[in-house]
């Protein structure tokens, strides 16, 4: 089957590295790839365009992966496009089973093994189209996602309690390795600490809703 017969393939990542691998790489397979770096931006991809697979990070600003499958499971038009996940950062067996409740298809932790990822993007092309994906309510989904972004706070702190101990105690030609995986746990700390507050907030317009 010519994969270009399905539509194409919509990758969404806020790392260039892995976009741009990505993007290569399944161009090279013969896909037809267009990319987006969050899920606002992929969102409007979609309107312009149904895909027909969406392969996207977890942790994005402005809307994560999380939000964006929410969104796509309560719309009826666009519920039943396949969505694998690829996440460094959401890794844990709970991460895993939220994921698979809001209907995400698949779920693969970077980096990514291209062997065992790419037979999966062809094997999901390859199924007919409207598959009936399970999906939650805004309450339930807005409580679960709170219960991830608590956890993954608790863990992100600790990392980082860790990694700056080590930067106290290491000689002066070890520690750029150490600073440079501090400065990223502190840029995602950051980002899960604006998801905590957005998530709140919208667990009390849900709440003044009822």
């Amino acid at each position: 089957m010519d994969p270009e017969e399905k539509g194409y393939l919509l990758v969404v990542d806020d790392v260039p590295d892995i976009l741009n691998l990505l993007k290569a790489t399944l161009t090279f397979k013969g896909y037809r790839v267009v990319t987006a770096v969050n899920g606002e931006e992929a969102l409007a991809m979609i309107k312009k365009e149904r895909p027909e697979l969406i392969i996207a990070d977890i942790l994005m600003p402005k809307m994560d992966g999380f939000s964006l499958v929410h969104y796509l499971r309560l719309n009826p038009e666009l519920r039943d496009i396949p969505v694998v996940f690829l996440s460094a950062t959401y890794v844990a067996p709970e991460d895993r089973e939220f994921a698979i409740a809001i209907g995400v298809t698949r779920f693969f932790e970077k980096p990514v093994d291209l062997e065992a990822f790419l037979p999966v993007v062809s094997d999901l092309l390859s199924r007919n189209s409207g598959q009936g994906y399970q999906t939650m309510d805004d309450r339930e989904f807005y409580q679960g996602y709170l219960k991830r972004l608590e956890t993954k706070l608790h863990h992100k702190n600790i990392q980082i309690a860790r990694s700056e101990h080590l930067l106290d105690t290491l000689p002066e030609d070890e520690k750029p390795t150490i600073k440079a995986a501090l400065d990223v746990a502190l840029k995602e700390r950051d980002e899960v600490v604006r998801l905590l507050d957005e998530v709140r907030s919208r667990i009390d317009e849900v709440d003044r809703e009822e």
